[in-house]
């Protein structure tokens, strides 16, 4: 009886010649399915590079599935966004981008079909269009997204590879002066003058100063208790939560000099509950960013400070005035509640009694100012 033929081994893929002439190849993919090449070849020898060089990356495990890419990039965006648990605000944002900058572009086309030629277009588009602090932060979003599609094995690789496309070149912003400050706090109404000082001498964040209360500040040492925020969507409504960092949660000691400023503040216009908020409007509703705005730009316009000059700006002056006070970059830092990953930041410290002489120091600049205003002749003011 003659013995069982031995069984042929599965070759890994074949080519053939199609009716056309040209030739085509197929292979089996890691699943067990089989697969045929998404393009055919001139020549024999060309599909079987093709399967060599496809055989190679199954082998290495670097092989992505080329019907996994088969993804509309809207749902797919969309999703991403939904699972990330953003910040209502950053939430806000990137659906904004998407739908402006990325969806009227990208949003019928699958994930694999996003090409960096592709996206240097969009980009070329783009920048044509609108601001590059729009684009670039527009580009970011696009390569998070794409670089999640990679790291879910739905592309080969990102096709976001533009060298600096996502960095912003913010110009360099005014820095108010002292004098400026008091003149903003003057125009802009008693209500609202503690609220330019602490923007400017805390230095605090406008959604900070929404989620201030009156537990948040004590007289005794003089102070504010910074613990979350209060952003505005651009519906109006805002989401209290926590403040944008960890670092933002703080307490900032502030120059005595606004020891009446906030005592007034309390007395008069702070809601009355125990734990009721620190700023409200007229009419004792929360401040919305409108009705403050157009208060902000008529203080504004009064000073003579420039269009672009916004609330957020006053942080300067209380950055400048902190360094020149000797604070190191760890206190200013911690007293503008932001964050760095620099190693060199692990060993520098600023704790309670620094932030209470940094506060000194600035409390003593802002009096020099004050009196060298005074007693400087009005011309030399003017000039």
């Amino acid at each position: 009886m003659a013995g069982r033929k031995p069984q042929r081994r599965r070759e890994f893929g074949t080519v053939r010649q199609l009716p056309s002439g040209r030739w085509q190849a197929r292979y089996w993919a890691p699943d067990g399915s089989r697969r045929t090449a998404p393009e055919t070849f001139e020549a024999r020898t060309d599909a079987q590079d093709w399967l060599t060089l496809t055989k190679a990356d199954i082998q290495r495990n670097v092989w992505v599935d080329p019907e996994a890419g088969a993804v509309n990039f809207e749902e797919y965006a969309l999703k991403w966004v939904l699972e990330r648990g953003l910040s209502a605000t950053t939430d806000e944002l990137y659906r904004r981008l998407l739908r402006l900058h990325l969806l009227p572009y990208f949003g019928e086309v699958d994930l694999d079909e996003i090409t960096p030629p592709t996206v240097r277009t969009w980009r070329a588009e783009r920048l044509a269009a609108t601001g590059a602090t729009t684009v670039a932060k527009s580009y970011r979003l696009l390569k998070a997204i794409m670089e999640t599609a990679a790291d879910d094995e739905l592309i080969r690789r990102n096709p976001c590879r533009i060298r600096g496309a996502g960095s912003e070149k913010a110009k360099e912003r005014t820095t108010a002066t002292v004098e400026q400050v008091d003149a903003l706090a003057e125009a802009i109404g008693i209500r609202w003058r503690l609220m330019i000082y602490l923007g400017a001498y805390g230095p605090m964040r406008p959604e900070e100063l929404a989620a201030l209360r009156r537990t948040s500040v004590t007289l005794d040492p003089l102070a504010v208790r910074v613990t979350e925020a209060a952003p505005e969507l651009n519906t109006g409504r805002r989401v209290e939560g926590d403040t944008k960092s960890a670092a933002g949660v703080r307490t900032i000691h502030l120059p005595s000099f606004l020891y009446i400023e906030a005592k007034r503040h309390l007395d008069w216009f702070a809601e009355k509950e125990p734990d009721g908020l620190l700023f409200v409007g007229e009419k004792g509703a929360p401040f919305r960013r409108t009705t403050f705005g157009r208060k902000w730009a008529k203080a504004r316009a009064v000073v003579g400070l420039p269009k672009d000059f916004r609330f957020y700006d006053l942080r300067h002056t209380g950055h400048t005035l902190s360094t020149q006070s000797g604070a190191t970059l760890k206190d200013t830092m911690v007293r503008a509640g932001q964050s760095s990953e620099k190693a060199a930041m692990i060993y520098q410290h600023s704790d309670d009694v620094r932030q209470q002489e940094v506060a000194g120091g600035i409390d003593a600049k802002v009096r020099a100012a004050r009196h060298a205003a005074t007693e400087s002749p009005p011309a030399a003011r003017e000039a």
